[in-house]
Parts: C-alpha cells; sequence; structure tokens
C-alpha cells in the first residue's frame, strides 16, 4: 500500500511537527485538535520554523507555500474518514489513547494503518482495542520533529510485515531514518536515556554535585550536546516522572524506581522549561 493521505491527532509541539514534516514530503495533511486555538497554535509554529529555513536558504518561499497548503486543519475525528495514515499525539495516558483508536478504527477505511507517537505505553495494549490490530503500529518521532532524523518504528505483536514494511517506506519518504524496535516499556530510546536522566538527578538529590556540574560533566567528558538536567527540563520533568514510572511498572525493577527529588519538583509544579522553572530557572 501507497500512503498518500495522513492525519495527524494533536497540535502540540509533537504533532505540528510530525504534521509538517509530512507536509514537507509531499503527503496531503490534515492536522486534528478538539482545540481550535491549538490548531491554530500549531499552524503559527510550523510557519515560523518554515520561514526560518527560507531565510536561511534551505528552502524557497514557493515550497514554504506549498507545504502550508498541504495542510488542512479539524477538530472533528470524522475527518479521518479518507485516510490511509493517522497518528496519534494526543497526552501519554493509556485511557485517552485507546480511546482514539476505538473511534479511529470505526471511522477510517479498512485499508487505513494506525500508528502512536507514544514515548513508552505498550502498542500492543493499543493495538488490542481495535479491530485491525494487524494494521496498529508505534512511530516514536524524536522532537524537535523537523531536525532529528530517527524514527523508532515500534512493532506491536500483532504487527504485520506488511503494515511495518509500509510504515518504514513512509519513514524514508520523510528523509527520516527507521530503525525496528519490539514492544518492550521504554522501547530504546527512552529504556536507556530515562534512567541515565534519573541517576543524574539522583547525584544532585544525594549532593554529589549542584546541576551544573553534572551536565558540565556530561557535555565536556561524554560529548553530550545537552546535560541531562538540561535535556531532562527541556523533556518536562513531569514527562520525565511519568516515563519512568511505566519503566518500574513494566519491569518491576528497582533500577527504574523515579528519584525522589523529580518527584518532589513535580509535586511542586517545578517542570523544566515550560513552566519556567525545574532543575535550571527560565525567563
Amino acid at each position: 500500500m501507497t500512503i498518500k493521505n495522513v492525519m495527524v491527532i494533536g497540535a502540540g509541539q509533537m504533532g505540528s511537527g510530525i504534521a509538517q514534516v509530512f507536509a514537507q514530503s509531499g503527503f496531503d495533511v490534515k492536522l486534528n485538535d478538539i482545540s481550535e486555538e491549538s490548531l491554530q497554535k500549531g499552524l503559527a509554529t510550523m510557519e515560523k520554523l518554515l520561514s526560518r529555513n527560507v531565510d536561511k536558504g534551505r528552502m524557497t518561499e514557493e515550497q514554504k507555500t506549498e507545504t502550508l497548503n498541504r495542510i488542512q486543519t479539524t477538530t472533528s475525528l470524522e475527518e479521518a474518514s479518507d485516510r490511509d495514515l493517522v497518528i496519534e499525539a494526543v497526552v501519554e495516558n493509556m485511557d485517552v489513547k485507546t480511546q482514539v483508536f476505538q473511534k479511529l478504527d470505526e471511522i477510517t477505511p479498512s485499508h487505513a494503518i494506525l500508528a502512536t507517537n507514544t514515548s513508552s505505553l505498550p502498542i500492543t495494549d493499543i493495538a488490542a482495542v481495535t479491530n485491525r490490530p494487524d494494521q496498529v503500529i508505534g512511530m516514536h518521532f524524536m522532537n524537535p520533529v523537523p531536525i532529528m532524523k530517527l524514527v523508532e518504528i515500534i512493532r506491536a505483536i500483532q504487527t504485520s510485515d506488511k503494515t511495518y514494511k509500509t510504515i518504514e517506506e513512509a519513514a524514508k519518504a520523510l528523509n527520516k531514518t527507521p530503525v525496528e524496535v519490539n514492544d518492550y516499556p521504554g522501547f530504546v530510546s527512552n529504556r536507556v536515556l530515562m534512567p541515565m536522566i534519573n541517576e543524574a538527578i539522583y547525584t544532585v538529590y544525594e549532593g554529589v554535585a549542584e546541576p551544573e556540574a553534572v551536565d558540565e560533566v556530561m557535555k565536556l567528558g561524554m560529548n553530550h550536546p545537552m546535560g541531562p538536567l538540561t535535556l531532562a527540563d527541556f523533556i518536562g520533568l513531569d514527562t520525565c516522572l511519568y516515563i519512568m514510572e511505566v519503566l518500574y511498572d513494566g519491569f518491576g525493577d528497582s533500577k527504574y524506581r523515579p528519584c525522589p527529588l523529580l518527584k518532589k519538583y513535580v509535586s511542586a509544579g517545578w517542570l523544566g522549561k515550560k513552566s519556567g522553572r525545574g532543575f535550571y530557572v527560565y525567563e
């Protein structure tokens, strides 16, 4: 099957980024959200990023206009009735995601593939609530989507080879690098990354070093482009905590136990860059 028509559900940072890269690659895109305000904010973000590409000579003004013209916005899931692929990028909550997939299963054509951008939740469980589990798959894009090359493609136990191959080809059409991963908590990216971030938080919690020192060690000693605590603030400490809880619940191993300091910061509303304060203070 060749994918031509795509819907992205959720117009936040990830969803709008996914919609942008599909539109830039020539796909017909519908961007869905329950909030018209979120849709307009997502479009404004895309226009800003595309204008920056024009200014830097990466694309022409005509290409920018063509990209934006390929994107329609809608607050109705019923608009998914003509899509070949639907990618869900809503809040990282299993109940919300399964409700979305049950509705999509009723609305979309029988050939449509249903994908989720979840960063840690089990694809197998999401697939199980549909009548087409072999056509459900994970497409975990990295943030920021227009820049990062990786797409983790996560196979549920039910995912067919045909579905996998179709999504692999779609990722390549976006000029991304697809990497096949099986369905385990955190997949590969967050199973490796989040315990590192959690351990960095433990070093602050135990008084080993201040946040600035931890980040400097990892940047200068390990050649990381960004320190783990800066990265945690960028991701969102609430998201980091949620993923650690998924890992801890999924594996039952104490090495995934969220640091008490991470829990305390989230309880205080210190969520990182988006709230103005995390391990660092943002203006």
